[in-house]
């Protein structure tokens, strides 16, 4: 039997919204709107937030992809910057080195009038509001080095805590084979983002939203719009309890890879595509300092597609290899038919998104990924397997599968999508969908206006506890605690 579930209300004359899906996009709208007086239930299927596909990098700037736009990235810098200023505990404070192997068609030069830019916007951002210098100062946004530089950086002791940009390069300077690559070389202030930090932060500022119920373990099996005067829709959902019912005024479809679904149960066609991705931790015995984030730039789904190096705390290190061995999988991208607007993936790798992986699989695809990055970083080599894979699928909107900043979608009345390709989307998502509401009527005057961009409830929180959940949520997850810090 269906029972109805009350939705503890703070203001009956708040709008109900349900928001199916717990990851950081359904997770920044839900917070957003429970911020502005709505009454929001939030369904995930799993046991905790924030819980989707591997986010280890702010794209600030979108450097890391060459074949996108100039306007998506400086669209990622502005979202970055925003990811900031909501989750100031979920930032790795480190910058990434971008490099053009010699095995490459492309051009170190090539990358340079997009960085010009993008360091113009920041600087243009900065004098708008100074509480955008997220990235350091604007000067300092990008840095060149050529083979001269390198070689004297080289020479120079390693520290331990680098304190300007050219410490940071030190590492790199002594370890990589230069011999490999073009020049120049191009420091970014592209950081590091703790996925594992953002979902203890969103846990704790749900938890003071009395009128922002998480429903985890909870799977949705049925929605329809109901007929009325004004439109509304049930949502049937089944949790550890038993099988529940509510009724809501507005919808949000915040299921990343598994969007179609929703699509489908309210009758809604939908082309996208969903794209099955992996990174690997390994541990790096004969590391020394610390080190930046590296990018080798490569040919994707080539033998020399992009390689990226990403360090965490104790010599643990995460790492993408773009070919079908490493990160990419053959038959790994699927696209929605005329029949259902969800993408389906193979049996092989449903199988890993619902069950895990196999060992030996981990361990071929981590050695593959190590001996990836030793083709350029030689002492790498004796890295080994650290953990689980990261890994997830990733939706992708409409049919282009280079599209990074992607955002939302509007269907029937009171329907929206949340479709964000990158994790820095999510809260421009949440203000599209809020303007959406608020043209709706469904938020009252004094909730009409809010600050764009900030979340109140993530910005008191104290980092030690911040880190301390997000260590339960690594270990619940079975990965590293190095993951979390």
């Amino acid at each position: 039997m269906i029972q109805a579930h009350p939705v503890t209300a703070n203001n009956s004359t708040s709008p109900q919204v349900a928001v199916v899906g717990g990851g950081i996009a359904g997770s920044a709208a839900a917070l957003k709107l429970a911020e502005l007086g709505a009454n929001v239930s939030l369904f995930e299927a799993g046991p905790s937030l924030v819980n989707g596909p591997p986010a280890c990098h702010l794209h600030a700037g979108g450097n890391l992809y060459r074949e996108i736009s100039d306007e998506q990235c400086l669209k990622l810098l502005e979202q970055s910057i925003n990811t900031l200023r909501v989750f100031p505990h979920a930032v790795n404070l480190r910058p990434t080195v971008i490099s053009v192997p010699s095995n490459d068609p492309g051009e170190p030069e090539a990358l340079l009038p997009r960085l010009r830019k993008v360091q113009a916007h920041y600087a243009q951002l900065i004098k708008s509001d100074p509480q955008n210098q997220k990235l350091g100062p604007a000067e300092d946004y990008y840095r060149l080095y050529n083979k001269q530089q390198l070689e004297e950086l080289a020479t120079r002791e390693t520290p331990q805590q680098p304190q300007s940009m050219d410490e940071w390069m030190i590492p790199v300077a002594k370890h990589l084979d230069l011999s490999a690559f073009k020049f120049p070389f191009v420091q970014v202030q592209e950081y590091g983002l703790s996925l594992l930090r953002v979902a203890a932060m969103v846990k704790l500022a749900t938890e003071q939203l009395p009128n922002c119920q998480v429903y985890t373990q909870s799977k949705v099996t049925h929605i329809e719009q109901l007929k009325g005067d004004k439109p509304r829709w049930r949502v049937d959902y089944q949790s550890e309890q038993g099988n529940h019912s509510i009724e809501v005024d507005y919808l949000i479809n915040a299921c990343g890879y598994r969007s179609g679904s929703i699509d489908d149960m309210a009758k809604l066609s939908r082309s996208r595509m969903v794209e099955f991705k992996a990174a690997y931790l390994a541990n790096w015995p004969s590391q020394q300092g610390r080190w930046p984030e590296l990018i080798v730039h490569g040919e994707r789904g080539t033998p020399n597609g992009m390689a990226q190096l990403t360090p965490y705390p104790d010599g643990l290190f995460q790492l993408h290899g773009m070919t079908d061995t490493i990160t990419l999988f053959k038959g790994g991208l699927v696209k929605s038919s005329e029949s259902s607007a969800q993408p389906e993936l193979s049996p092989m790798l449903t199988r890993k998104l619902t069950q895990g992986w196999q060992t030996e699989e981990v361990e071929q695809r981590t050695a593959e990924a190590v001996k990836h990055m030793s083709r350029y970083l030689p002492s790498f080599s004796d890295a080994s397997v650290a953990g689980r894979p990261l890994f997830g699928a990733q939706q992708i909107p409409g049919s282009d599968p280079s599209l990074r900043a992607a955002s939302v979608s509007f269907d029937k009345t009171h329907y929206a999508r949340t479709e964000i390709v990158k994790f820095s989307s999510a809260l421009s998502a949440a203000e599209q969908i809020i303007d959406n509401i608020r043209d709706l009527g469904l938020l009252g005057d004094k909730l009409a206006h809010s600050a764009l961009n900030e979340l109140n409830s993530t910005q008191g929180l104290a980092y030690s506890q911040v880190l301390s959940l997000a260590e339960q949520l690594a270990a619940q997850r079975n990965y590293p605690l190095s993951l979390a810090r």
